[in-house]
């Protein structure tokens, strides 16, 4: 394993420049694979203020990009996959299957009993998708089924949560979508064969990938530097995070290297909010500067920013340039203040 350095080996502005550089927000992507190859993969959220949180994060690497290139390399080329709700590199699909392995023999009491319960429910799925897949789930919804009275845990949505289940443990795979809805398949028609990795060394290989991504990482309370990531200083661009950004996902993390303190204000009642429905942290450099509270108003094709704020000590500085260059992006035609 790769050794590694205290917080206490450099500064805390070198650390923050490893984090940004191993995060590829150096500017120094060189396409959306290598992006995916280098953070280990892409979250996916039907949230869609301004955009995608999968197309937002590529853009704060790559700027303007074209979104049907990903569908391409998932759906056409099978350099990506989708699994779990995030997109990875194909050649990490040992690991998935590793993790894949390892829920399906620890699945806790409540999974058993949904499997137990609608056995007949999981041989009808996986029946219908090897009959006539890939189908949508509305159209694996067994109608010679008899019906149920909703349960107390899963309520009516046992056909999804079968998928989902299914999915989980690698018996059935996304295997393209139809606007936002899925199209399932056997896992088998959708993945390529791939070697078996037992979970104990897929456990330290997934470990490595994740700590090489981060570039610093909390550990016993304190902050260890990867030192194979370079700590030169980085461009001074700007550009905007998605809330599901890598960067500032551990949120106990991006207060210690950023002091950036950073909440999801989504599920907040309005009034209770101190920022904004879905804030964006604004990144210039290595320094997260502020927020940003902007969405895409679909009624007048426009990208409308409802307030700024910035962190302590920084002075504000125009951000239309960046602005307007994400307006472009997400196609509205112009930004209102």
């Amino acid at each position: 394993s790769v050794r590694t350095r205290f917080l206490a080996d450099v500064t805390l502005e070198q650390a923050r420049r490893v984090a940004v550089r191993a995060q590829a927000l150096d500017g120094s992507a060189k396409g959306m694979l290598d992006v995916v190859r280098r953070l280990g993969f892409l979250q996916m959220d039907p949230i869609s203020t301004i955009a995608p949180p999968q197309h937002l994060v590529l853009y704060s690497r790559l700027g303007s990009f074209d979104v049907a290139e990903l569908d391409r390399l998932i759906w056409e080329e099978r350099k990506l996959f989708e699994w779990d709700a995030f997109i990875w590199p194909i050649e990490d699909l040992p690991l998935v299957r590793a993790r894949m392995r390892r829920r399906r023999a620890s699945a806790n009491a409540w999974t058993r009993d949904f499997l137990q319960a609608n056995a007949r429910l999981r041989r009808h799925v996986l029946r219908e998708l090897e009959r006539k897949g890939p189908l949508r789930s509305r159209e694996l919804k067994p109608d010679r089924l008899p019906d149920r009275s909703p349960h107390r845990w899963w309520g009516t949505t046992q056909v999804r949560l079968m998928l989902d289940l299914l999915q989980s443990y690698g018996d059935i795979a996304v295997a393209g979508r139809a606007g936002r809805q899925r199209l399932w398949d056997l896992a088998d028609r959708i993945y390529p064969s791939t070697e078996t990795i037992p979970w104990r060394e897929a456990e330290r290989l997934i470990e490595e990938r994740r700590r090489r991504s981060l570039g610093v990482w909390l550990e016993r309370g304190g902050l260890r530097v990867h030192p194979e990531i370079s700590d030169e200083p980085v461009p001074n661009r700007v550009t905007f995070l998605s809330p599901f950004d890598r960067l500032v996902h551990d949120r106990a993390r991006a207060e210690a290297l950023f002091g950036f303190f950073y909440r999801l204000e989504m599920y907040v009642p309005r009034a209770k909010r101190q920022y904004g429905y879905y804030v964006l942290p604004i990144l210039r450099g290595d320094q997260i500067v502020g927020r940003i509270d902007v969405e895409r108003d679909r009624t007048s094709t426009a990208l409308r920013v409802n307030g700024v704020w910035w962190e302590e000590g920084v002075k504000p500085f125009a951000l239309k340039p960046a602005l307007k260059h994400l307006a472009a992006f997400v196609g509205a035609e112009r930004v209102l203040p």
